[in-house]
């Protein structure tokens, strides 16, 4: 089988503890891309914006004909000149309504808008976070998200260290997300709320058909729960050697390397160079 299109979570997947890329993964990715075709495409949660840093040191900074698929699959955009291909958004009432509800729960909450990131109740863990990520954010100080009322709401996002605490929460909103919502869980502290139909599947889905690639002759990596229907949707699904049990379970191949050791290399190197 030829694989054509390799699709990767960032963070716990390509990006170390540390947040950076192992010179192992740089190197490899730019040999299969130089001498096999192989497209790179970073499948994240995070906006295409958060991420140029890490395009750069790819070689896929500002490259047409390279692409991101971002907030869990809302949006695809071509590199050159982060061109958006498509973008589906979350209601801005639909995310009013768990903004709402999460007044009353104990959690830092995160909106993208398509361009920018809000936060509101920062914790210290999430400070140093979005600190050693380098992402660009704005403190939100007034429980209100009435001045996003005309901005493309990508996404929002729950932030607490306690996963079951996240998880307990599901039940108690399913009359605000049943069918409204895709609910997904990233990183061992996010509880993420995209538009129905959204996920890093369907964005691979939509990306293939958009390059004309068949599925099959795709790959995907992940750890965390937002990827799993991104590894149910490729043609051949691999797990990071530090991902939860749940996807390992559904990935043909789990890598012996945990991200700090080069995941995404371990997989060129078995099923692209062989």
């Amino acid at each position: 089988m030829a694989f054509k299109l390799i699709a990767f979570d960032m963070d716990e997947t390509l990006l170390n503890d540390n947040h950076e890329i192992c010179q192992r993964n740089i190197e490899a990715i730019k040999k299969a891309k130089e001498q096999y075709g192989i497209k790179f495409v970073p499948a994240t949660g995070r906006g295409y914006l958060s991420i140029q840093h890490d395009l750069k040191t790819l070689g896929l900074y500002d490259e047409p004909g390279e692409y991101v698929i971002s907030f869990n699959g809302g949006a695809i955009t071509e590199n050159k000149g982060n061109r958006l291909l498509q973008f589906r958004g979350l209601d801005f009432y639909k995310m009013k309504e768990i903004f709402e509800f999460g007044l009353k729960k104990d959690v830092c909450m995160h909106v993208y808008t398509k361009d920018k990131l809000y936060v509101y109740q920062l914790s210290e863990s999430e400070k140093l976070r979005l600190l050693n990520h380098k992402l660009e954010y704005t403190v939100m100080e007034e429980n209100t998200v009435d001045f996003l009322e005309h901005e493309p709401i990508s996404k929002i996002l729950y932030q607490n260290l306690n996963i079951p605490y996240l998880r307990s929460l599901e039940p108690e909103m399913s009359h605000i997300t049943d069918g409204y919502c895709t609910v997904s869980y990233s990183s061992n502290r996010y509880m993420e709320f995209n538009a129905i139909g959204v996920d890093k599947g369907q964005g691979l889905r939509d990306l293939a058909k958009i390059l004309g690639i068949d599925l099959k002759d795709t790959i995907a990596v992940g750890d965390n729960y937002n990827d799993l229907a991104m590894l149910k949707t490729a043609g051949l699904p691999v797990a990071a050697g530090n991902a939860v049990e749940e996807i390992k379970k559904v990935c043909s191949y789990t890598t012996k390397a945990d991200n700090n050791e080069g995941v995404v290399a371990e997989l060129i190197e078995k099923f692209i160079f062989r």
